[in-house]
């Protein structure tokens, strides 16, 4: 038997960085309003030349990099996105020949926020069944493309960038590996977080709509539900966990979540304040963050955990 175990993260972010402040001569904002709600204080934006491709090759580049691998040795490629960079091919497929790999499995995932965990679920079954071996899981967004700039309540809250991991098959018994996931989606709250766009309706893109309040209220419940289903399944509870890694959406959400699972703040990995709200992207560029500036080390138990719009909702326990 055989589970996959994560042995390398990266990350990338577009070259111009946005403070409030900035944001504030474009939008009818303050650096006060936007941090007292939402503990933002800067995101970074794409420019002409970077796209969600782009930055998701870089951060598999530097997620390869560190598992000591060469781009060939990957033979699969997930890729969540609710940006890509065309309706299709897939934008992994972009990503793929940017690495240089010639043959492997690459597809996209859509499911929004949760879409790192949708990947990475899909990734470590794969690897379970024994059809690959090695695989990138990247999350990589350009939400900054389809942010209506003059709705002040959304165009705040979201930035660019990508985030990866490369998943290695182990033996069940080894100490480090995937311990636990779960998924879980309820459309019937598709109004609450969306685009009001898509090829088969308007056939335009779209602007991201959201109401907030009621977003908040099903994210703290659902988020603590899927931990608490998690860690059950894993064997292990909320004291056994080293760091909390959550989709950075919004630093209020992060604090009640910790708060309703009564974990110390302290284990919550945050960088919503320097990020915003990538999407996608917003789990594993907080991993590695976390695991580059050495908060995570081997042997940890990590939790990682999101929501976005669908509702689609999921969780992992990752022990390093």
């Amino acid at each position: 038997m055989t589970r996959s175990a994560i042995v390398g993260t990266g990350s990338a972010l577009p070259a111009r960085r946005v403070s409030n402040a900035e944001l504030a001569e474009r939008v009818d904002t303050t650096d006060d309003w936007i941090v007292e709600r939402t503990g933002i204080r800067f995101r970074y934006i794409a420019g002409p030349d970077e796209t969600t491709a782009t930055l998701g090759a870089d951060a598999a580049s530097a997620a390869i990099a560190a598992a000591g691998l060469a781009a060939q040795d990957i033979d699969l490629i997930v890729l969540a996105t609710a940006t890509p960079d065309q309706t299709f091919p897939a934008s992994a497929t972009k990503i793929q020949a940017m690495l240089g790999i010639h043959d492997c499995v690459a597809f996209d995932v859509a499911a929004v926020c949760s879409g790192f965990l949708y990947a990475l679920q899909v990734a470590d079954s794969m690897i379970r069944v024994g059809a690959h071996r090695r695989a990138l899981v990247i999350g990589a967004e350009t939400f900054s493309r389809i942010l209506d700039w003059d709705d002040r309540a959304t165009c705040v809250l979201f930035g660019d960038g990508a985030g990866a991991v490369v998943l290695q098959a182990v033996a069940d018994d080894a100490p480090n590996g995937i311990l636990a996931t779960r998924l879980h989606a309820d459309g019937r709250h598709n109004g609450l977080l969306y685009v009001d766009g898509g090829p088969s309706t308007t056939g335009t893109v779209g602007k991201l709509r959201m109401k907030g309040r009621e977003v908040f209220r099903y994210a703290v419940t659902n988020l603590a539900a899927v931990m608490t289903e998690t860690l059950a399944v894993a064997g292990i509870t909320s004291a056994d966990v080293d760091w909390l890694v959550p989709h950075q959406a919004n630093a209020r959400i992060l604090e009640a979540t910790a708060k309703k699972l009564g974990l110390d703040p302290a284990r919550v990995v945050m960088t919503v304040d320097q990020h915003a709200n990538t999407s996608a992207a917003s789990v594993p560029l907080a991993l590695d963050t976390a695991v580059r500036d050495g908060r995570i080390r081997p042997g940890q138990i990590v939790v990682l955990e999101a929501m976005g719009g669908g509702f689609t909702w999921g969780a992992a326990v990752v022990r390093f």
